[in-house]
C-alpha cells in the first residue's frame, strides 16, 4: 500500500512541476538549438477573406468592432465581414444593420443563428455561406491592429500551413491583480506557444484572431473550441498550426475574479476530453514534436486539478514516515493558506496574488470536470462584464 500511495504522490508532484516548470524549461533550452523561425510570409499572397465575428448580446462593442474592422489594411475588394449574431436579444442586430447600411461601401453582412448554441455552432451554421479562400474568426471585444488582417494571410505561404493564430495582447495589466496575473500567465503561454511554432506546430492557438482555409474547415462539435480543436485537427493530419506575433489583438483581461473564475470554467467545459483528446498524439514517431508539445504543454496542466488533490491526499498518509512528507504537507497547507490570506485580507502583494491566481485557476478546472460529470457543461457562456 505505501508502495503505491509513494508513486502516486511522486507522479503527482511530477506532473505538477513538469506543468508549471518542467515543460517551460525544457523549451528554452529546445530554442538554443532550434533559431531558424518556422513562419515565411508572403506578402504578395492576396486572397480572397472573410472575418468572420460571432457575437451574442454585444451591444457594447459591436459599434466600435465594426468601426475598427473597417480601418484593416486590406483591398476591401479582397475582404467580406461576416457578422453571425448568435440569436442576439439585445440591439447588436440593429447597431450592425445600421452600420451597413450606412457603410455602403465596404463589404459586410449579417448572418443571424436563430437558436443559441454557442460559439463554434454559430461559426459552423455561418461557414456554410463562406465562399472566400481564407476564414479568419475574432471575438466581438478584441480589437485588431491594422496589418493584423495581411500578416494572417501573408502566414498561409505554405500549403501545409491550415491554421494561423495571432497574438493577443491585454491593455488593461495593471488595471487589477487579476488583470496583471492574467497578462503574466498569458504572456508564458505565448513565449511557449512561440517556441513550438518555430519548431513544428502549436498545441493550441486563441480564439481572440486565428485562421484557417475555408476549404479545410470542419463541422467541431458546439462544446469544443476552435483555439483548442483546430490545431490538434490539422496537426493529426500533418498539417501546420502556426503563431505569427506580428497579426495582433488586443483585449481587456478580466479585471474581477469573478469575472476570470467565469472564464476560466467556461474554458474547462471540455477539460476531460482534452486530456488526450486522441490516442494517436501518442505515436512520437509518427507526431514527433507535437506529441511532445501536447503532452507537455496541454495534457499535463489539464491534469492539475486531479493531480493537487493526489499529492495532497497521498502526502497525509505518509506523513509519518519521514521528515521529508511532514515538509511536504506543510508546504502545501501552507501554499493554500496564502491564497486565504488573500482572499480574505484582499492585498494586492504580488506573490500572494499569483498564488491565489493559481488556486482559482485549479479551483475553475475542478468546477469544469463537475459540469461534465453532471451534464451541464453547455456550448455557450456568459461574457465577462469587465472584459467589455
Amino acid at each position: 500500500m505505501l508502495v503505491f500511495l509513494s508513486i502516486c504522490f511522486y507522479l503527482s508532484a511530477f506532473i505538477i512541476f513538469w506543468a508549471m516548470i518542467g515543460y517551460p524549461l525544457s523549451m528554452r533550452v529546445l530554442r538554443r538549438f532550434n533559431k531558424q523561425p518556422n513562419i515565411v510570409k508572403d506578402y504578395s499572397y492576396k486572397p480572397s477573406v472573410t472575418l468572420m465575428v460571432v457575437a451574442h448580446n454585444e451591444e457594447k462593442v459591436i459599434k466600435e468592432k465594426l468601426e475598427n474592422i473597417s480601418k484593416l489594411a486590406y483591398p476591401r475588394d479582397k475582404i467580406e465581414v461576416l457578422i453571425t449574431s448568435d440569436n442576439s436579444t439585445d440591439r447588436t442586430n440593429e447597431i450592425v444593420e445600421s452600420f451597413i447600411e450606412r457603410n455602403s461601401d465596404i463589404n459586410i453582412r449579417l448572418f443571424k443563428v436563430k437558436k443559441r448554441q454557442g460559439k463554434t455552432n454559430a461559426q459552423n451554421e455561418a461557414q456554410k455561406t463562406v465562399k472566400n479562400e481564407i476564414l479568419i474568426m475574432t471575438d466581438a471585444n478584441s480589437m485588431l491592429e491594422r496589418n493584423s488582417v495581411k500578416e494572417l494571410v501573408a502566414s498561409f505561404s505554405s500549403q501545409d500551413v491550415s491554421y494561423v493564430c495571432g497574438k493577443l495582447t491585454y491593455i488593461n495589466e495593471d488595471s487589477s491583480s487579476v488583470s496583471k496575473s492574467e497578462t503574466t500567465y498569458w504572456d508564458g503561454n505565448l513565449r511557449l506557444r512561440a517556441i513550438e511554432s518555430d519548431i513544428q506546430t502549436i498545441s493550441a492557438g486563441n480564439g481572440a484572431l486565428y485562421a484557417c482555409r475555408n476549404e479545410e474547415y470542419y463541422d467541431f462539435s458546439p462544446l469544443r473550441s476552435h483555439d483548442g480543436i483546430m490545431p490538434i485537427y490539422f496537426a493529426l493530419r500533418h498539417k501546420k498550426a502556426i503563431y505569427n506575433p506580428d497579426a495582433i489583438a488586443f483585449e481587456k483581461a478580466g479585471e474581477v475574479i469573478e469575472d476570470e473564475f467565469k472564464r476560466k470554467v467556461r474554458m474547462n467545459r471540455g477539460i476531460l476530453y482534452y486530456i488526450l483528446p486522441d490516442i494517436r498524439i501518442l505515436n512520437f514517431f509518427k507526431y514527433k514534436w507535437f506529441s511532445y508539445f501536447y503532452l507537455g504543454h496541454r495534457t499535463s496542466r489539464y491534469l492539475l486539478w486531479i493531480s493537487h488533490l493526489v499529492v495532497l491526499l497521498t502526502n497525509m498518509f505518509l506523513i509519518s514516515e519521514s521528515w521529508f512528507y511532514v515538509t511536504t504537507f506543510g508546504g502545501q497547507l501552507l501554499f493554500y493558506l496564502l491564497a486565504l490570506v488573500k482572499l480574505l485580507t484582499k492585498t494586492n502583494n504580488r506573490y500572494l496574488t499569483m498564488i491565489y491566481y493559481y488556486c482559482i485557476t485549479i479551483f475553475a478546472q475542478w468546477a469544469g470536470v463537475f459540469k461534465i460529470l453532471t451534464g451541464k457543461a453547455k456550448p455557450f457562456w456568459e461574457k465577462a462584464e469587465s472584459t467589455r
